[in-house]
């Protein structure tokens, strides 16, 4: 049926060309939250008095409530979105009642016959009355063509907003459509190459642009919002931050609580086509590796497991970076002894100001582990319990580490006692160490968990 409607619509000639004018000037402004502002800028003629201006090319995702018009000399009556596509089968729905005619082709002699025949239905398949027969149009291969004398009124090639205007003269003029429409959004993602001896890290990041609005927006001047607007339903947007370096840089200027990337020049986001433009691109990066271990009770351990692996750095341009991050996802690498790049783990930041202190969750390591447990457990008074706590923390490499460690669970019934190694308290419930671990050993830390209420002696 597809190739029977295709091969009518292409006989009876009703693609249009559209008349020469001058290329529309387009801008978008793309937020976090899949919906972008467009602005289109087009040359239109535009008659004297109350008259319709259409804009073909629209996005087929277009909120058309939030469409406005800004032309010299010109005010908006209404304005109407066609969205109801020009094809095959939307031509024969809208043809039901009318009459057609018929071509089909003897594959044999090649001698074509012409009948007229009145649609009767257009649904699941094509219902046609032709003189006093009625017949199914069937999709069997053999040559048949529909020829309609019109398109039906409606159908557009394109999504289209029609707009009816009163103008206070007749001539051509700018005039400057915009609107809101889901379908485009954007995302940051970042690639790093961690040296460990060195400490460094370079770092690329990329915005990764994606159309699935229905219309494509050529040679466009793109902004990014680092925020999502609020809207209704979908509650208020998050926090953002101002711009990066790179490709994309940062205006110098934020407007209400978001910040904007603007990409260094014109880009053509064609329809249902995901884009990466450069963001940045920062060698030398100052970063640390970090061991942390963190608990929130107190038992024992069957196996000793493996210290989370971070990455620690600065987001200042005094440690190589200072570039206001978009949230995305960083993808971390690391080389081997033969120099080849090998993939170490991935971590998801936040929007990062300047001057802000970064971690990055690499993976959990294979060589440096914790074990805990459970020396003793006693009740020395009713409802009290005093516990017993060691960690051993053993280091497998072949240079010395320290552990990041952090014990929660102490709270106002929990009373941490006699620890072996220096303790800080981080809040209410956590207290930390930073082990240090020689190469190839273990450090083991104990301290004494008192928990019950505490009474008040009797008077």
């Amino acid at each position: 049926m597809m190739r029977v409607l295709i091969g009518s619509m292409v006989a009876a000639g009703l693609v249009a060309t559209a008349h020469a004018q001058p290329a529309p000037k387009m801008a978008l402004t793309i937020y976090n939250n899949n919906i972008a502002l467009v602005e289109d800028v087009r040359t239109v003629e535009i008659a004297s008095g109350r008259s319709r201006v259409d804009f073909p090319g629209v996005s087929a995702e277009i909120q058309p409530q939030t469409a406005s018009l800004v032309a010299d000399g010109v005010s908006i009556v209404e304005q109407n979105f066609d969205f109801d596509l020009l094809t095959p089968f939307k031509m024969m729905e809208k043809a039901v009642g009318s009459r057609v005619r018929i071509v089909r082709t003897n594959p044999a002699t090649g001698v074509q016959t012409t009948e007229v025949a009145e649609i009767l239905s257009a649904n699941q398949g094509v219902v046609l009355r032709i003189g006093d027969r009625i017949e199914v149009l069937r999709d069997d291969g053999l040559p048949v063509r529909v020829l309609f004398d019109r398109i039906p009124p409606n159908l557009r090639a394109r999504p289209t907003l029609g707009i009816t205007v009163d103008s206070t003269r007749a001539g051509a003029r700018s005039a400057a459509l915009r609107y809101l429409t889901n379908g485009i959004g954007w995302s940051a993602d970042y690639v790093g190459v961690f040296d460990d001896r060195a400490g460094r890290l370079d770092l690329q990041g990329w915005i990764t642009l994606t159309n699935t609005s229905g219309a494509a927006y050529t040679n466009a001047r793109t902004q990014l919002v680092a925020g999502a607007p609020g809207e209704i339903g979908r509650g208020g947007g998050r926090r953002a931050v101002q711009g990066g370096t790179g490709g994309a840089a940062s205006d110098a200027n934020s407007f209400a609580d978001y910040h904007i990337y603007s990409l260094p020049e014109p880009t053509t986001i064609a329809e249902n086509q995901t884009k990466q433009v450069s963001l940045l691109d920062a060698n030398g990066v100052r970063a640390r590796k970090m061991y942390t271990v963190e608990r929130g009770g107190f038992g024992t351990d069957r196996f000793a497991g493996g210290a989370l692996v971070r990455l620690a750095l600065t987001n200042s341009d005094d440690a190589g970076l200072g570039a206001p991050l978009p949230a995305g996802t960083v993808r971390l690498y690391a080389r081997d002894s033969a120099g080849r790049a090998q993939f170490i783990g991935e971590d998801r930041i936040d929007h990062t100001a300047q001057g802000s202190d970064i971690e990055l969750g690499v993976g959990t390591a294979f060589d440096v582990t914790a074990q805990a447990t459970v020396e003793s457990r006693e009740s020395t008074a009713p409802g009290v319990t005093v516990t017993q706590m060691s960690y051993v923390f053993r280091n497998a490499r072949a240079e010395p580490v320290t552990i990041a460690f952090r014990q929660g669970g102490i709270d106002g019934d929990h009373d941490m006692q006699r620890p072996s190694l220096p303790a800080r308290s981080v809040d209410a419930t956590t207290y930390a160490w930073d082990v240090p671990v020689p190469a190839r050993g273990e450090t083991r830390l104990t301290f004494t968990v008192r928990e019950g209420k505490r009474t008040e002696p009797s008077r």
